[in-house]
Order: C-alpha cells, then sequence, then structure tokens
C-alpha cells in the first residue's frame, strides 16, 4: 500500500508530512509532526543501535511539541525573533537533557541521538532551528534555495575547501554528522530567520530525501500544479525509485495567497 501524506490546513499556512522507511531500512527512525494552530514543524532523523534512533527522535518530537509548542502558545508565531531563539534553544536543552540522560541509564539505548530541524511560521517569516543533516529549504517563484547548513563532517570538509563538490559525492562518510540532539549533555541550536511570501512553500526533510533527490529534481516536483500533500507524497516516491536508501521523511508548509488558499491547491 502506498503511503499517503497528511495534509492540514490553518488560515495562513497550508501543512502536509509524509514519512517512509525506504526500501532497505526495516524500521523507520525518523519522526515528524505539525500544528496548524501554532505554525509549529518538527522533524527528527534518530540515530543508535536497537530501537534507540526511534525512541530518540520521538522523544524529541513528543517533548519539542510540549515545549516549544506551550511557549508558542502563549507568545505567539510573531515573538520577538531574539525570544523565539531563546525559546528554542530553551527547549532544545531540555529535550537534549531527556534523551541523553535516557541513553546513559539504558544499556540498550546508549548513545542514541536524532538530527532536528523546527520551523516556527508566522505572517511574513519563518524561524528554522536545526542540529544535524536533516534540512530545511524554500521553494519561491521557481527557486530552490537551502536555509540550512548541514553539521556533517562532509560540509566541514567542503567548507574548508578539502574536498570539491565532485569528490563530495564519493565522500565515504558523508552520513557522519557532528552535532545531534541527545549525544552529549549539552548541543546548541541554529536559528536563522526566513522571510515568507504568500506563496511560498518550505521543505523540511530528512538526509533520506537530500541524499536520494537531486535539489533540482526536488524543484521540479514542487512546481507541479498538484495538492501539497500529492507533493509530498511525489518527493518520497521518487527517493525511493532513486534507492530508498535511507528513511525518508517530509513536512510541507506553504503560506496562503490572498483568499486563504495555498497557491497551489491542484484539483
Amino acid at each position: 500500500m502506498t503511503p499517503q501524506a497528511t495534509p492540514a490546513v490553518t488560515a495562513r499556512w497550508e501543512f502536509a508530512a509524509l514519512s517512509d522507511a525506504g526500501r532497505v531500512r526495516r524500521n523507520n527512525e525518523d519522526a515528524i509532526a505539525f500544528d496548524p494552530a501554532l505554525g509549529l514543524a518538527v522533524l527528527a532523523d534518530g540515530m543508535g543501535g536497537y530501537n534507540g534512533g526511534e525512541v530518540a527522535s520521538g522523544m524529541a518530537i513528543a517533548l519539542l511539541q510540549a515545549g516549544f509548542g506551550r511557549w508558542l502558545a502563549h507568545a505567539g508565531a510573531s515573538a520577538p525573533p531574539r525570544a523565539m531563539r531563546r525559546a528554542m534553544q530553551k527547549s532544545v536543552d531540555e529535550t537534549n537533557r531527556a534523551i541523553f540522560e535516557a541513553g546513559a541509564a539504558n544499556p540498550q539505548l546508549r548513545g542514541m541521538g536524532t538530527t532536528l530541524v523546527l520551523a516556527a511560521f508566522g505572517a511574513d517569516r519563518a524561524v528554522v532551528g536545526h542540529i544535524g543533516d536533516s534540512r530545511c529549504y524554500r521553494w519561491r517563484g521557481h527557486d530552490l534555495e537551502l536555509l540550512t547548513r548541514d553539521h556533517s563532517l562532509l560540509q566541514e570538509r567542503l567548507d574548508a575547501g578539502a574536498l570539491t563538490q565532485e569528490q563530495a559525492a564519493l565522500f565515504p562518510y558523508r552520513n557522519l554528522v557532528t552535532r545531534a540532539l541527545g549525544i552529549e549533555r549539552q548541543v546548541e541550536v541554529e536559528v536563522g530567520e526566513h522571510g515568507a511570501q504568500a506563496g511560498d512553500l518550505f521543505l523540511l526533510c530528512s538526509d533520506g530525501l537530500s541524499e536520494m533527490l537531486a535539489e533540482p529534481d526536488m524543484g521540479t516536483i514542487l512546481s507541479r500544479n498538484v495538492s501539497l500533500a500529492q507533493k509530498a507524497t511525489l518527493l518520497v516516491a521518487a527517493a525511493n525509485d532513486n534507492g530508498g536508501k535511507d528513511n525518508i521523511s517530509v513536512l510541507l508548509a506553504q503560506a496562503a495567497v490572498a483568499g486563504g488558499r495555498s497557491s497551489q491547491q491542484g484539483h
């Protein structure tokens, strides 16, 4: 049975999300959640032996929905940027500590951790925090822009000029992240504020999508005149068609245009 994306609509933003185990892995260690009422989206890609990855990503989603979600419900998605950054870091600190302590207390979960991409969507902006190599893109017009920079050994080598883009494709440690939630006692979430215009489409994804699907191919799917839920389904299907070597998760959020509808509703 083909998995179907879960759509939801709020007055300002439309959301759709889909997670799939892929073609190779038996378990799905990714976790995703969104809250249209708060404009909140969270995606985590777990790692660790036994069931550690699933536990870590599940804890991250639940705790951030509760902690940061509670703050958003009180302060609103249009809260001042500095306050938003502080609230994200505080919630991440609490979540990181809980995952780290759970791993330390249970030998089967020791060393578990998770990547994270967390977004709060307001009237004219998106505040995005991330840890690891899960990503956030913005599709505007006909341009796909990567808004996050991977916390990975590969990215560090690229930044240092030690690898060319051609060499990067063959780099043997592509999946080694340099920052993750729950691995150490402290972790810093990298937070960016990005403008949002009517029709903008934000894509949050695990590396199971970005490693399997080139950015031009992502753009081709995002440009299609179909519903947001169909776009999520097409993205996952394309990653699976290209090998599906990892769990694949996508979370789409699109800013409404005049009249309260997103720019690509489809039929």
